[in-house]
């Protein structure tokens, strides 16, 4: 009657250690951030503007001799 029972109890605990399958994991998919493009291209031109305006207003405006002084 030990035996038995001994048995008994060594399958009911060996079926439970595997009493489920081994399933591939579910891994959920990367997500990946495409690369946004640099706003660094767009300043250039209003940048490339201010110094074109510095340049002209630094050049003094034309190559004209001043007017003689009157007498």
């Amino acid at each position: 009657m030990k035996k038995i029972l001994l048995t008994a109890t060594a399958i009911v605990a060996s079926t439970q250690a595997f009493a489920g399958n081994l399933v591939e994991p579910m891994m959920e998919p990367e997500v990946v951030e495409a690369a946004t493009g640099s706003s660094g291209g767009a300043m250039l031109v209003p940048i490339l503007l201010i110094v074109l305006m510095a340049a002209v207003v630094a050049s003094g405006g034309g190559n004209t001799a001043p007017p003689p002084p009157m007498r």
